[in-house]
Formats: structure tokens, sequence, C-alpha cells
């Protein structure tokens, strides 16, 4: 028996573990599925590093092969299933990973950047027979089903950070995310721990670190719901027949749930959610409001990176009487801001955010010791590259990300203020504020501007009249654009850098 079904009551074996839209599984027909994948994973040849790289969209075998493999002492890489050959290949050889797992919509890409990397094992699920496929269910065939060994270390993933300011940075899990442990049966009691009997629901895909949580804790005894893809009143569906009590999502999400129709929110009980974290990406007021109200004061915000795990966390309660904060600092983590001459700012002052880690590590880009030391400015002290604020209780407040600031006529311009406002303007959906070459201010802060209502799109100079309603003229954006999407990804960040490129010169370096 692997230890994460040891952990389970024999009364709750025959409950739910893991479903997804085609698989259901109880605990204990699961148990020999893991078996196979955790004596399986052990079994590979590991000629670098023991790891295995995960190329797949949302599904139980996905869940299995990371829980296969943390249970093996084996670190997994995952990569997006949204990565062309080239970006795959990057990441398979900087990852070091001696097997790739895919899926039937990533075989192929897998299959081609494996071949440039080295890596001869490829096993996929769900896929049509080809040339160098291991299919899933032989490769599991081919393990015993016996309880597997116990005796290799737990060892983290490793994750590639967006790659939107050039090629994606490698990074290990954090011990926030990733309890130390010096035996495998030490770190499966820590996740058990922290596990509920109650089931949670992966919405978001598991190539990230929030929904890649609750891989963990189903290893600890937590039963998981995987959607394959996101459907709002479909996640509503799941939420009250199984009573889940947990999820991670970006307000990409939220935003899909309240765009549903009243009648059709109004049709599912969604009592059982316990703790809905958030994610990503900055959430509208409004927005977190309303789930707020529909959910009840259940919502968790965590700030935080990859690379760092969740450094800032605010609960309801705390948001309501700060909207707009991230949280305080994450014991033992302290917030630092630092002002343009190197010094650490009062509260109230707008300065680059730093995190200062009391145990020296502060974050770590694997392989890139010049990276790593880029992001401290001591031992220990290193930022996300944002800029903001604590008010005199500890909360933080984001005001933008370093690489977004504006700088126009030697004054310092922060997009996020003018997109918060004019997020609260009735015909707007969506906004993004990047700087474009202005001759006379060297910059100047111009709005991309998505409608509600493409027909009846608002004006510029009314656009500008309800900007200059809550904000300092010079705050403002100068221009503003009607389009019809800035891109939003699906955890809900905008890649600015792309946005400006068209605006700017060919020979200029854009920021960001």
């Amino acid at each position: 028996m692997s230890l994460t079904v040891a952990g389970i009551a024999p009364d709750r074996r025959d409950e739910l573990a893991l479903a997804d839209d085609r698989t259901r599984l109880s605990w204990a027909a699961l148990d020999p599925v893991l078996n196979r994948a955790i004596n399986a994973m052990a079994g590979l040849d590991y000629p670098v590093e023991r790891r295995v790289a995960v190329f797949a969209p949302n599904a139980a075998e996905t869940v299995i092969a990371y829980v296969g493999a943390l249970e093996a002492g084996v670190s997994s890489a995952p990569a997006s299933y949204h990565l062309n050959e080239d970006e795959l290949a990057y990441i398979l050889g900087l990852s070091g990973a001696a097997a790739l797992f895919v899926g039937p919509e990533t075989a192929a890409t897998g299959l081609a950047a494996a071949r440039r990397t080295g890596i001869a094992t490829v096993i996929g699920w769900r896929c049509e027979p080809q040339a160098g496929l291991i299919a899933w269910e032989d490769w599991l065939a081919a393990a015993s089903d016996a309880a597997p060994a116990t005796d290799a270390l737990p060892r983290p993933h490793l994750h590639f950070t967006s790659g939107t300011t050039g090629k994606p940075k490698a990074t290990e899990t954090p011990p926030g995310y990733f309890p130390p442990a010096d035996s495998m049966e030490a770190f499966v009691a820590i996740l058990r721990e922290r596990a509920t009997p109650s089931p949670g629901i992966v919405v978001g895909p598991l190539y990230h670190t929030g929904p890649l949580t609750m891989v963990r804790s189903l290893a600890g005894g937590s039963a998981l719901v995987v959607m394959e893809h996101f459907d709002a009143e479909e996640a509503l569906r799941l939420i009250e027949r199984e009573r889940i009590a947990g999820s991670v999502m970006v307000p990409t999400h939220f935003q899909r749930l309240l765009a549903l129709p009243a009648e059709v929110r109004a049709r599912y009980d969604v009592s059982s959610m316990k703790r809905l974290a958030h994610t990503g990406a900055a959430c509208p007021r409004d927005v977190k409001h309303a789930m707020i109200g529909w959910f009840g004061p259940v919502l968790t915000e965590a700030y935080g990176g990859t690379e760092a795990g969740t450094t800032h966390m605010i609960t309801s309660p705390e948001w309501l009487e700060r909207p707009g904060s991230v949280g305080r600092a994450v014991p033992p983590l302290e917030t630092v801001v630092i002002g343009a001459d190197g010094e650490p700012l009062p509260p109230g002052e707008i300065g680059q955010l730093y995190v200062r880690d009391p145990s020296g590590r502060g974050i770590v880009y694997h392989g890139d010791p010049e990276k790593t030391a880029a992001a401290h400015i001591a031992p220990g002290v290193f930022t996300l590259g944002e800029m903001g604020y604590v008010d005199d209780d500890g909360y933080v407040f984001i005001t933008d990300r370093v690489s977004d600031m504006i700088v126009s006529g030697g004054v310092n311009i922060y997009p996020a203020e003018a997109e918060h406002v004019l997020l609260t303007h009735p015909q707007v959906a969506d906004v993004a504020v990047i700087g474009i070459p202005d001759p006379e201010m060297g910059e100047a802060a111009h709005a991309l501007v998505v409608p509600v209502d493409p027909a009846h799109a608002p004006t510029a100079e009314a656009l500008r009249a309800f900007c200059r309603q809550s904000l300092a003229g010079f705050k403002c954006p100068r221009g503003f654009e009607i389009v019809a999407d800035i891109g939003r990804n699906i955890m809900g960040k905008v890649n600015k850098r792309e946005l400006r490129r068209p605006y700017w010169p060919s020979d200029r370096t854009i920021g960001g």
C-alpha cells in the first residue's frame, strides 16, 4: 500500500479519491494504480538528474504522474502544455529530465522536443499509438503493484517562471510549499496533517504552482476533482455535487463565474466551500467584493511568486477592512520597502518591495547564480520586482511592477492606479495601461481598453474625464485605444512587454 492510501482510515477507502471528466477512483481503486506509478518511476534510468518532466493537460493521469514521482523520490518539472517545440526543448534541456509524460494534445510536440534533447522515454495517456511513444497503460502494467519502497527522499518540483522578459527561469519549489523532511514517511505525514477529508477541485492548469499544491494535498489524503477544461457552470455543478471544500483560482475564474446569469448562479449550492484561495494576478475590487458576497468570507488571497511561494496573505475579513491589500508577510518572512536611494522607507511611502527571509535562503534560480544574486540586495532579502507600500499595520499594497512603471517627464506613473479606476467604468470590460513613445515627455501612458460592447465603446474623452474624477491628471492615460483583447493568459496575467512592442522602434530595447 502506498503511503498516501496507508493514511486513509479503512472506513474511508471506498470514498472518492480522484476524479476527472472520464475517471472516478476510490482510495481502494487508486492504490494499485499509484503503487505501479511509484514503482515504475523508481525503475526509470536517471543518468543526469532524478527528474521527469510533465507536459500534459489536466487529467487524472497527470495527477498520478506527479504523485507517483513525489513518492518515488523523483523531482517533476511541470511544463505548460501551450509551449511550442523550441520552448519545450529549452525546458527539457535545462531540467535534465530523464523521461517525459504527455497527453493526447501534447504528444506530437513532446516527442519532437524529446528527440532534440535526447530523452528516449516518452510516456503518454489516451494517445494514438505512434513511434517512440510508450502507452501509459503498458508502462504501468510492466511495474509491480506491491507496496513501494519508502526509503527515497522527497524531491521538490522544478518550476519554470513565465518567460515574458526572456527565457524562463528554473526554480525549485520553495520550503513554504514543499516542507523539508528527512524521510518520505515524515514528508507524507506533514502533508497528512494539512489534508482535509473534504475534496478539493482543480480548475487551473496543473503546471502552475497553485494547482500543484492540491496534488500534494491528495498525496496527504485529500480527495481531488480535476477539471480538464474550466467551464463556469460545470464548476458550480461539481462544487455542489461533490461538496467541494477548497480550491485555488485566479481572478479570471471569478470573472467567468460572475458572468453567468443570476438565475444560473442561484441554481447551485456553494456553501460547502470553506477555503477559496486566489493568486496569479491582481483581482479587481468589484470582482472580489462580488465573490465574497456570493461565496461568503472564504476567499484567501495568496501573494508571492513561483520562486518564493506565498510571501503575503490576507483573509476576506481583513481585505474588507483594507480593500486592495495583498496582506501581511507570512511568518517568519518580513516586508521591506526600499527607496530609490537604497534606503528603507517608512509606512505609506511607495518604493520597491523586498522580502526578508530570516533563514538567509531567499530565492534560488536553478543553475543561474547571477539571476539569483540580482534578485537580492542582501543575503535572504529578495524582490519579486514590484512597487508598493506598507501601511502602519504591516499590510502591503501593490502599486505596480517595476518593469511596468512609466517615466513621463521625469515623473513616475504606476499604470495599475489608472487600470483600477478604469475597470470600474460600466462600459469597460478590461484594460491595460502601457508606456508609449512621446516626443515631449519621453514616455506617455496609453490605455488599451476592451469595451463591454464594441458597438457602443466609450470615447477617449469620456474615459479621460472618468479617470480624472479619481486620480490626479498626470496619473491618467494621455491616450485611449479601443482593442478587442489585451491577451490575458489563463492565470489572468498580461504580457505588457508584447503590448508595448508595436509602439516602439525596433532598435529600442523594450523594458519589462
